[in-house]
């Protein structure tokens, strides 16, 4: 056996393929030896895609991963609904790029603001891109322009374009270049296409949106990493039908929307949960339309989700 290092690109549940540090190896199918841990999460998988690992290199040419290098960042979510168990989506990224569509299926805006807080909380930059332009018509564009504009004054950029015909294409190659991005997303909102038009000849499989339901299925059932024609890569993840938040502290959700914990200083209350107290900023702002219904929602359903998860604890 020897051993090198080496970057994860892909994950299949029982095999991880690690790309060694030295180009002239193919990528090594490993199982991981050992017990891994997050700060104590119980998680669905120890090794995500973009961990720099130790592999033990056998010599019939599998390998097993024997140590996971700190990790710069990552981005995690709940496994389910019903699980008390975490999923690691991705390591060591520079962005994690939300895909959303308006239609066919149509992406809740809760959805979007469960990802960018989770993105937030761990302090990896996000992105928002609104796919299918193609599909839309004037009273479409006008919303997804209302959308764009919404997440824009927060700080988060927003591409409106379509895989299929390439409208708005380029701003995103010249986003991504050089990076290290995460593409997530509900099932059917055209994230294997994207991939597809931004990485020519990979071809990825595409599938349909149900007629009945109106809702992807999946084509990615494992997250796999690409390399991008001008430098970077990007991390494919499978579709997720709901973004389950881990652990936020009640005192801490607001901290992961950044226009209600701008308004939030000017609160009088340090402790201000933005709900019900006497002078309390970011209800003023949400009432002078500072801060947008939706978001205020989204904040109010992870507070409540948080409160919930401080009360199993006790």
């Amino acid at each position: 056996m020897n051993t090198l290092q080496g970057t994860v690109i892909r994950n299949t549940g029982a095999w991880y393929d690690v790309r060694p540090d030295n180009t002239d190896l193919s990528p090594i199918p490993c199982k991981v030896k050992g017990n891994f841990r997050i700060r104590g999460l119980r998680t669905t998988s120890p090794v995500a895609v973009g961990d720099r690992v130790t592999v033990q290199r056998l010599p019939e040419g599998t390998g097993f991963i024997t140590a996971i290098s700190p990790r710069r960042n990552y981005i995690i979510r709940r496994a389910s609904n019903l699980s008390k168990e975490s999923h690691i989506l991705a390591a060591n990224i520079d962005c994690a790029l939300l895909v959303a569509s308006l239609r066919e299926p149509s992406t809740p805006t809760t959805f979007i603001d469960r990802f960018l807080a989770t993105s937030e909380a761990y302090n990896v930059p996000a992105a928002l891109v609104l796919n299918k332009s193609d599909m839309w018509d004037a009273d479409d564009r006008e919303l997804a322009e209302a959308i764009a504009h919404l997440y824009t004054v927060i700080g988060y950029p927003v591409f409106l374009l379509s895989a299929r015909t390439g409208e708005g294409l380029d701003a995103l190659r010249q986003f991504v270049a050089g990076k290290t991005t995460l593409l997530a997303g509900n099932s059917g909102v055209g994230k294997s296409s994207l991939i597809n038009a931004l990485v020519p000849g990979l071809d990825l499989r595409t599938g349909a949106v149900s007629a009945t339901h109106h809702t992807g299925m999946h084509t990615t059932t494992f997250s796999e990493m690409f390399d991008l024609p001008g430098g970077g890569e990007l991390i494919d993840i499978p579709g997720v039908k709901g973004f389950g938040t881990i652990d936020f502290e009640t005192e801490e959700v607001s901290h992961y929307f950044p226009e209600i914990f701008e308004a939030g200083r000017d609160c009088r209350y340090g402790n201000c949960t933005h709900t019900h107290e006497p002078g309390c900023a970011v209800r003023a702002a949400l009432a002078d339309h500072r801060i947008a219904e939706s978001r205020y929602a989204s904040y109010l359903s992870i507070l409540d989700e948080s409160r919930e998860t401080e009360k199993y604890r006790k």
